[in-house]
């Protein structure tokens, strides 16, 4: 944090203004149907795309119907948030047509090798994002966009010159959010050409944890852990090689991905991609909890009434533990040689040595021209840039965070983060 950065108090967590911008967004659109059941969400995906073939059932049927099960059992949404998800689910379903329509035509996709591919994993919080958007300065590796996530395939390609439509309608979408919810940009930006999370890609198998983000979905988190998610990896495998294929001889190069969901998938992931390295975030949990739980309680005014910000810490609790036990239990899936844990604060503390780190863990030379090109995000990326969020995990959500200390011992057993607060 540099001395000039604004801290940023957010005093109406649990009683937010409403202003009449965002009181319609927590309505939604009055032609949007609410609620739908999941052949109408598949019905609406192919009345949009024309198109018909989802390919083979992985489940994802039955995924979607617990996720709707989930959704409508949670009395706080408004109607906006529920059509949020609903909207989420038929893009995604959408998105699961283009990508079947297109491998059918040119099944040659399918023989794409997605070579050793590089994943970040971490807590939500923990500086992966920042690590993934400065590694993917490296112009020979892969990488995700935000738009590029949120529509795979293009409807139409665009004519020479032109824009990408779907670069604008993700930029309209999250410039819209953003004004609603100005200090979301000093807690997590979401800009169109950002590098993003391949959280999306799951999405489209109906398997993704970020579902949980937007609605508060017990049953569907009893559901996902409980059942198989290398399934999905497989249908992410893809996904990857349908982007690949559209960048042609780009797309032969190594995809770097990040995901907090990574975490808790470790087994999942090597065995869809046995050859993958694995860079592996820790943070402090407690830390970890007073950011995400100060970044969804504040954005929950967008889609719920009451907040209820107490409610909010308790399910976060339980799931950041969840997937922490299953970070300790699935860790030795990758062994040594695909393998590193970086330790936030090691981390912050030696940005540029830990990044040598990753690249001699994945067998990539690092030539001056690259460190420079990531030298550079770090010079006009520097932390805290939109302002200091000021945290309050006891006063604003009631955690008592000597028990959740407690709580998380088995995790500061088997990685030494240092606890900073």
């Amino acid at each position: 944090m540099t001395a000039t950065a604004p801290l940023i108090h957010i005093h109406d967590m649990a009683d937010p203004a409403i202003t009449p911008a965002l009181l319609a967004w927590r309505e939604g659109p009055a032609d949007f149907p609410c609620p739908m059941t999941a052949d109408e969400v598949l019905a609406r995906a192919m009345a949009e795309t024309g198109l018909h073939d989802f390919g083979e059932d992985t489940g994802f049927r039955e995924r979607l119907r617990v996720v709707l099960q989930s959704l409508y059992e949670d009395t706080g949404l408004t109607r906006g948030g529920r059509i949020f998800v609903l909207s989420q689910a038929v893009r995604s379903m959408a998105n699961r047509l283009r990508i079947e329509d297109l491998v059918k035509r040119h099944p040659e996709i399918l023989d794409i090798p997605i070579d050793r591919p590089i994943f970040i994993a971490g807590l939500p919080r923990s500086g992966t994002t920042h690590l993934v958007n400065w590694l993917s300065r490296d112009d020979r590796l892969n990488s995700l966009t935000l738009w590029e996530s949120e529509e795979p395939v293009p409807v139409a390609q665009p004519a020479p010159g032109e824009e990408d439509p779907r670069i604008a309608r993700s930029a309209a979408f999250w410039g819209e959010f953003g004004a609603l919810v100005p200090h979301m940009a000093a807690m997590h930006e979401m800009a169109a050409h950002d590098i993003h999370e391949d959280n999306e890609l799951l999405f489209m198998d109906m398997n993704c944890y970020s579902w949980e983000f937007s609605a508060r979905l017990p049953r569907w988190t009893d559901y996902y852990l409980a059942h198989d998610r290398a399934v999905s990896y497989a249908y992410e495998k893809k996904v990857l090689q349908v982007l690949s294929w559209q960048r042609g001889e780009a797309g032969r190069r190594r995809w770097l991905l990040k995901s907090p969901q990574h975490m808790e998938n470790l087994a999942a992931i090597k065995a869809v991609f046995p050859d993958a390295t694995m860079v592996i975030s820790h943070r402090d949990p407690v830390d970890v909890l007073c950011s995400l739980t100060t970044m969804l309680g504040y954005s929950d005014r967008t889609r719920r009434d009451p907040v209820d910000p107490p409610a909010l810490a308790a399910l976060w609790t339980d799931r950041i533990e969840r997937l922490l036990r299953e970070c300790v239990d699935q860790r030795d899936a990758f062994g040594a040689a695909q393998s590193i844990d970086v330790l936030f604060h090691e981390y912050m503390g030696d940005q540029e040595g830990m990044a040598r780190r990753v690249y001699a863990l994945a067998g990539l030379d690092l030539p001056p021209e690259t460190e420079a090109k990531l030298l550079g995000y770090l010079s006009d990326n520097p932390r805290h840039a939109h302002g200091k969020v000021v945290y309050d995990l006891e006063g604003v959500f009631g955690v008592d965070v000597a028990a959740l200390r407690q709580r998380f011992a088995f995790y500061y057993d088997r990685f030494p983060v240092k606890q900073e607060n």
